[in-house]
């Protein structure tokens, strides 16, 4: 498979922007702009973040904390500069309750570690969320290699969960399905 027409098409998936942010070793703030973010699990909570196995963070995260910081659309500086493209402008660190995180967000997730895993070309970092904080500050989105704002609402359903799910579906648990016999042709 070509690796460029692979990352083309992995582009395609629009997503948040986010900053991992860190303490080195030797305790100096660290941060990597990444996209590559989930949330897992809500009991217990847990998010994801996959980072390149030669990146900087990636050596920094081994069994230590770690925060999530989801960039606000005016943050594209933000991300540039955790990026590879240092601003002149000074970073807006603050303390969090076990690792750094970044003032003027649109979120920010606190994480102590739950584990890492082999992602092929990266590491899955995991960690348990020990602090949030959600403003109403729209987040940046970023799209077949470009950054982007979110646009209008598209409708005011919410979302209620998976219908897959048999406790908040369309069927209980208690529900029993039958097969149907095939017809003869």
């Amino acid at each position: 498979m070509d690796p460029r027409t692979l990352r083309s098409t992995f582009g395609r998936f629009a997503t948040g922007v986010t900053v991992i942010t860190c303490r080195t070793q030797d305790g100096r703030y660290h941060g990597a702009t990444v996209t590559a973010f989930t949330p897992i699990s809500l009991e217990p909570p847990l998010v994801q973040v996959a980072l390149t196995r030669t990146a900087k963070a990636a050596g920094h995260l081994e069994g230590a904390p770690f925060a999530v910081n989801v960039l606000a659309a005016d943050q594209v500086d933000v991300a540039m500069h955790f990026a590879g493209r240092p601003s002149p402008d000074p970073l807006p660190w603050l303390d969090g309750a076990s690792a750094p995180t970044l003032a003027g967000t649109a979120a920010s997730i606190t994480c102590d570690p739950w584990r890492a895993d082999d992602g092929g070309d990266h590491v899955l970092f995991l960690g348990e969320c020990v602090e949030v904080r959600a403003t109403e500050r729209a987040p940046l989105l970023f799209h077949d290699s470009a950054f982007h704002h979110i646009g209008q609402r598209t409708s005011d359903a919410v979302w209620l969960g998976c219908q897959d799910d048999p406790h908040a579906g369309w069927f209980d648990a208690t529900a029993r399905f039958h097969p149907v016999p095939a017809r003869s042709s």
